[in-house]
């Protein structure tokens, strides 16, 4: 059960009855629970810096705070029927299985031109630079644009924008298939992440408009099963492309499933869709804050990117960019709290400390979960010795344990409305799991790699949608679209800084044993194993003597056990936050969700009436204390 209700002191017109499910929910038990409230009408999740002057306050001088007209929600006040109640059971299923195929081919992208790279970059004549940009412009291009998704859907609606998202990841995709150079190639791996991310995040917030969120985790558990399941089978199926047809098809191959999911969408998906003038949105869109987000995020992310590759991590290019783009991503904070009239990222969210840690939660499980799915077949390649497409088969004991446990996470989530339990349980076990590949050998040793790859996938599962749910259970449905974009955002941005930094400790480790390798190899040699980061060795390694060959697994192997380390800190760290993620029940209200100008402006004078309704509260608790150390926000009980 979840804590005391302490903050539902409003309840919306807009939510719908008890007892009155969507469609999907109408066999199951849709009886309210007594004493279960509505999502917090003037509750933590809504607190925020003002985006305006004080004087603009007065702006709606005639729309006092009652049950009537309460705009924190900026939801439905009429008796329309929920989202997901206009759709059959049939319907629902064929949209779920369109976001779902949308997912698997975003997810896909990211892994699937793994195994085909050499083969591009040969025939390309690709440079060191050319071949790593050709991977990481869709990771770029996926992280920057995240927020103003979220924020063009809440304009103009989720249908057309995720449309929208479709037909550009799609015409990208081919852009890339046809590409008759690595520049052309680049481009459109850039455009291809910008779409595909449109897709990922779009599909979670259509999930937050169409269900409660009590109905919410399994269908949320059908994504993170999605994910995993493309993300081990991305390298597989671009090495055979590569092997039996041509690189060319990892592109193709989403022309036909992607067309499939978008007419699903055109014709099936029903979901309110406002009637925004062209104009009158784009004046509304923060362009200021987006240009600012989208400039520091990528100033940021190149310079990770450069970093140990392009130029030495002490250079000024790579000290430049990664500070100046954090001071840039500190200004985009300034503009969202101070200056932006309908923010793309309102500060509402971090007022609550339960919300924040649940983010600092989300970057260690992503960059926990990454990990795994980077630096093991990286691991099965350098020191076991397999090829790409084998690395690929190694690593399904992960995959389909974390399958398996997301879905069945996400069925005890609905049944029973709690999430923390599983949150901080997954975060233990998971970072057992990644503690346990300290323990990997120099060899194959079939026990430890499905045990202990178990073990991870059983602690990563839950934690794919049940930090999510956390984060919406604790804002007004109005705001579920910035909750959900603020998640992947952070998730993101986690996704590619891990990967560098675990790529720092491995190379650092590598370096350390310079000496040992020249006296054992020369210094010939010495530098070739030093200086490539990826693949497999074997051929190198065939023409080493049994006692060479031994020393270098041997580094290799102590390479990687110090990058288990980092990464079971990192977990660590992830579950200290768990702890600071307060209760609540989840519920089984629907609250429609509008989106459009209007609910726009209805969110804006929410968040001033929180700001006004926060600093009274503050001003009641120091009086009533009188020494002032009353002043900081009320904690109610984990």
């Amino acid at each position: 059960m979840g804590v005391p209700d302490e903050d539902h002191t409003h309840h919306s017109s807009s939510t719908i009855q008890a007892g009155h499910c969507p469609i999907m929910e109408k066999d199951l038990d849709c009886k309210r629970p007594a004493g279960m409230g509505i999502l917090d009408t003037n509750g933590s999740g809504t607190e925020s810096g003002n985006q305006e002057p004080d004087e603009s306050e007065s702006d709606s001088p005639a729309s006092p705070r009652t049950e009537e007209n309460d705009s924190t929600t900026a939801a439905a006040t009429d008796d329309r029927p929920a989202q997901s109640e206009k759709m059959t059971k049939k319907e629902i299923f064929v949209v779920m299985f369109a976001l779902c195929i949308a997912l698997f081919l975003a997810a896909l992208d990211m892994s699937i031109i793994a195994t085909a790279l050499p083969t591009i970059a040969s025939q390309f004549n690709a440079s060191e630079s050319g071949y790593s940009w050709m991977a990481s412009s869709y990771l770029l291009g996926n992280a920057a644009v995240i927020p103003l998704w979220g924020k063009l859907s809440d304009i103009w609606g989720r249908k057309p924008i995720i449309v929208f998202a479709n037909i550009l990841f799609l015409l990208s995709s081919l852009m890339c298939a046809l590409a008759p150079n690595t520049a052309t190639l680049i481009a459109g791996r850039a455009i291809q992440g910008v779409g595909g991310g449109g897709l990922v995040l779009l599909g979670q917030i259509c999930v937050g408009d169409l269900f409660s969120q009590r109905y919410r985790p399994v269908y949320y558990a059908m994504f993170g099963m999605t994910w995993a399941i493309a993300g081990s089978l991305g390298p597989v199926v671009g090495g055979i492309f590569t092997e039996k047809v041509t690189w060319r098809w990892c592109f193709y191959i989403n022309l036909p499933f992607g067309g499939v999911a978008l007419a699903t969408l055109i014709i099936w998906l029903k979901i309110d869709t406002p009637k925004t003038p062209l104009i009158a949105g784009l004046r509304t869109i923060d362009w200021l804050g987006t240009i600012v987000v989208i400039g520091g995020t990528l100033m940021f992310l190149f310079g990770l990117e450069f970093g140990g590759v392009a130029h030495p991590w002490n250079s000024a290019p790579v000290i430049c960019l990664i500070v100046f783009g954090a001071i840039t991503l500190g200004i985009f904070v300034i503009i969202e709290r101070k200056v932006a009239k309908y923010p793309i990222l309102p500060m509402a969210l971090f007022a609550d400390s339960s919300n924040v840690f649940t983010l600092l939660l989300n970057w260690s499980h992503a960059s926990n979960f990454i990990a795994g799915a980077f630096f093991l077949p990286l691991y099965f390649q350098t020191v076991l010795g397999t090829s790409p497409i084998l690395s690929g088969v190694y690593i399904l004991p992960q995959a389909v344990s974390l399958s398996v446990v997301s879905f069945i996470i996400g069925f005890i989530i609905r049944k029973t409305g709690t999430y923390v339990e599983y949150i901080r349980l997954g975060m233990l076990v998971m970072t057992l799991g990644t503690g346990l590949y300290i323990d990997f050998k120099q060899y194959t040793s079939w026990p430890r790699l499905i045990i202990y790859q178990t073990i991870a996938g059983i602690g990563t599962g839950p934690n794919f949608q049940a930090p999510l749910l956390a984060l919406q259970s604790r804002v007004p449905q109005s705001e579920v679209s910035t909750a959900t974009s603020t998640h992947s955002f952070i998730r993101q941005l986690s996704t590619a800084s891990s990967v560098v930094l675990g790529g720092v400790v491995y190379q650092n480790v590598l370096k350390q044993s310079a000496p040992k390798l020249l006296a054992a190899l020369g210094p010939e040699l010495t530098e070739s194993f030093l200086r490539n980061f990826a693949g497999s060795r074997a051929e190198s390694l065939a023409a080493l003597t049994q006692a060479q060959q031994d020393i270098v697994l041997d580094i290799y192997n102590v390479a990687f056990s110090r990058v288990w380390i980092f990464y079971t800190a990192i977990g660590a760290l992830g579950c200290v936050f768990s702890f600071f993620i307060r209760k609540k029940e989840l519920s089984r209200d629907h609250e429609i969700t509008k989106t459009g100008l209007e609910a726009q402006e209805l969110a804006r004078q929410a968040r001033i009436t929180a700001k006004r309704e926060r600093k009274e509260k503050k001003l009641q608790e120091k009086a009533a204390n009188g020494n002032g150390n009353g002043s900081g926000p009320m904690q109610e009980p984990v």
